[in-house]
């Protein structure tokens, strides 16, 4: 079933995670389709923030299916006000958005404009959503900062980021440094650890993990996966997961063919 998978995970106090993936052998469907291939295999949240009778759901997960399992969750929980808020237009984020029928939808200008343009071909089932540029050109993150926790959408991931338009680095750069300073104890990802989420999120150090992988990236390091985040991995800030190798390849490639191969 959809749902089989789908687990709810108390990140911290007030903030839950919508966890789905991660999960050997379990696939969405036959052949490659993005659920799977961008979503499930890496693993995916999408989150609630619960005060008392409000609920604020960033991304509305991967299908329908999944929305109306958070919706009705935080109905359970005494949640009767929800505002929804899209972290960037990527299907495996705004999938699920029908279920909140009803409630009230904030998104940004970019992200709104990418979802009209691209509005008969993604109900066609035609629009695959392809990550693009850090993780995209219209992330919206939440900031939190009388608890100094930083809900990051995909801007960041473990354990690598994906990378759509390596002209566009230094834009990426510019916009990890305007995370950092932000000064984030916590820091919880769409696409992460489901164990790591669970013990209350990442430290600043996923940030700076991120940062040093693009600008390896940047100075042509064709360096193995596992080798680029080495010292990261050694020290715990990031978790080495398999399914990554082939983000990482795929970066490689996208690098490669702005270098001119």
């Amino acid at each position: 079933m959809m749902l089989d998978h789908l687990r709810v995970i108390e990140a911290q106090p007030g903030i839950l995670a919508f966890y789905d993936g991660r999960v050997a052998g379990h696939r969405f469907a036959d052949g490659p389709n993005w659920v799977d291939d961008g979503a499930l295999s890496l693993g995916v949240a999408s989150y609630a923030l619960i005060a008392g009778d409000q609920a604020i759901v960033y991304d509305t997960h991967v299908s329908v299916p999944h929305g109306r399992f958070i919706r009705a969750e935080l109905q359970r929980r005494g949640v009767s006000q929800i505002r929804v808020v899209l972290s960037h237009w990527h299907l495996d984020h705004v999938a699920g958005t029908e279920a909140f029928a009803g409630c009230e939808v904030i998104a940004n200008v970019r992200t709104q404009a990418h979802l009209s343009a691209r509005k008969v071909a993604i109900e066609a089932g035609t629009d695959h959503g392809f990550p693009c540029n850090i993780h995209s050109d219209d992330a919206t993150v939440i900031w939190l900062p009388r608890r100094r926790v930083l809900l990051a959408g995909d801007t960041v991931e473990d354990c690598v980021t994906y990378v759509g338009e390596p002209q566009a680095f230094a834009t990426h750069l510019a916009d990890l440094a305007r995370l950092q300073a932000l000064g984030a104890d916590w820091v919880l990802p769409n696409h992460g650890s489901d164990l790591v989420i669970a013990a209350g999120g990442y430290g600043p150090g996923l940030l700076a993990a991120t940062v040093d992988y693009i600008g390896q990236l940047q100075r042509g390091a064709p360096l193995a996966m596992a080798e680029a985040i080495a010292p990261w991995l050694a020290d715990g800030t990031l978790q080495y997961f398999a399914p990554y190798e082939a983000v990482h390849r795929q970066n490689l490639q996208r690098v490669a063919e702005v270098r001119g191969g």
